[in-house]
C-alpha cells in the first residue's frame, strides 16, 4: 500500500514535469511564429528539444534518466494537439480528414504506450536498466550520454516520425485516398499488437515473480512463441503505417518515410541487441534464439533451427 502511494506521488511529480515543459514549450512557440525567426517545422523542433533540455534538467535533478521514459509517447500528442487547436492561426487552414485520422491513430498509440509506462512504473528510485548499464560503462562520460543518448536522439527520432502527421495537416481532403485508410489501419493493428505483447509479458512476469522455481526463463506463449520482440515490431509497424499513409498521397514527398526508417535502425541496432545481450547471460538463450524469431512472427524450421 504504501509502495502505490510513492508510485504515485512519483507519476504526479512525473506529470508536473512535463506540464512544466509543456508551458514553455507553447509560450516559445508562439514567440517563434509570431517573431518568424524560424520556418514551421524548425519552430517545432526548436521548442522540442527545450522541453526535452527542461526535462532532461529534472532527471538530472532526481538522478534518474526514467524521468525521460513517457517523453516518447506524450510528445507526439501534444505537439499535434497544439497544433490543432492553433492550425487556423499558425497554418491557415483547418486540419485535414486524413490529419484527424492520423492524430486519432496517434493519441490510440500515444495514450496506450503512457498508460503502460505508468503500469510498469515503480517509483522515482527506480531506473531503467538500460540506462544503469550505459552509466556503469560509459563512467564520466555519462552525462553527455545520458543528454545525447537518452534525451536527445530518441526526441529527434520520434519527431521525425511525427512530421507526416504533421505534414497532413495541410492535404486537402481531394487527396485523401483508399490507401491511406489503409496504411491507418495497418498502423491501428500495430498498436493492438503491441498492446497484446505487453499484455502476455506482464502476466509471465507476474508468473515468474509467484513461481520462480517453475516458471520458464524466456516467455515462449502467444506472440512471443513466434518473435523475441513482437511489442518492437509493433513499434516499427505503427510508423511506417503513419508516414505510408500520408507518401502514398504526396509521393514525391518520399522523404517523410525518414523518420520511420531511422525508428527501425533504432529497435535493429541498438533496443534489440541490448535486450538479446541481457537475455543471453541466462542460460539457454541460444537454444531459444535458434527457436524463436527476432522479429518476423514466421515459424522456424527446426529441422535448419537457424539463428536469424
Amino acid at each position: 500500500m504504501k509502495s502505490d502511494s510513492k508510485k504515485l506521488i512519483d507519476i504526479l511529480r512525473i506529470t508536473l514535469y512535463y506540464a512544466i515543459a509543456t508551458f514553455f514549450a507553447v509560450k516559445l512557440f508562439k514567440f517563434f511564429s509570431n517573431s518568424k525567426i524560424f520556418s514551421f517545422y524548425i519552430n517545432i523542433l526548436v521548442v522540442d528539444i527545450i522541453a526535452t533540455i527542461i526535462i532532461f534538467c529534472f532527471s538530472c535533478i532526481k538522478k534518474n534518466a526514467s524521468v525521460y521514459d513517457p517523453y516518447w509517447s506524450v510528445q507526439p500528442i501534444v505537439i499535434l494537439s497544439c497544433l490543432f487547436l492553433g492550425a487556423n492561426s499558425y497554418l491557415g487552414t483547418s486540419p485535414s480528414y486524413l490529419a484527424i485520422y492520423l492524430f486519432c491513430i496517434i493519441c490510440f498509440w500515444g495514450i496506450r504506450l503512457t498508460v503502460n509506462w505508468a503500469y510498469t512504473f515503480k517509483n522515482l528510485k527506480s531506473q531503467d536498466w538500460r540506462y544503469t548499464m550505459l552509466k556503469e560503462k560509459t563512467k564520466k562520460f555519462y552525462p553527455f550520454v545520458n543528454f545525447f543518448g537518452i534525451h536527445l536522439v530518441p526526441t529527434l527520432i520520434v519527431y521525425a516520425c511525427t512530421i507526416p502527421a504533421i505534414y497532413a495537416i495541410n492535404i486537402p481532403l481531394a487527396k485523401w485516398n483508399v490507401y491511406s485508410i489503409i496504411f491507418g489501419a495497418i498502423s491501428i493493428c500495430a498498436v493492438i499488437l503491441q498492446g497484446i505483447s505487453d499484455y502476455q509479458m506482464h502476466k509471465f512476469r507476474k508468473e515468474k515473480t509467484q513461481n520462480p522455481e517453475t516458471t520458464p526463463q524466456f516467455i515462449r506463449n502467444g506472440l512471443w512463441k513466434y518473435s523475441r520482440h513482437p511489442n518492437y515490431l509493433g513499434e516499427i509497424i505503427m510508423w511506417w503505417g503513419i508516414a505510408l499513409a500520408v507518401v502514398c498521397v504526396v509521393p514525391h514527398q518520399w522523404y517523410l518515410i525518414i523518420g520511420a526508417f531511422i525508428n527501425t535502425c533504432l529497435f535493429l541496432f541498438i533496443s534489440i541487441p541490448m535486450a538479446d545481450n541481457r537475455q543471453s547471460q541466462k542460460p539457454g538463450f541460444d537454444e531459444y534464439k535458434k527457436q524463436t524469431r527476432m522479429l518476423l512472427p514466421i515459424a522456424v524450421n527446426k529441422k535448419s533451427e537457424k539463428s536469424n
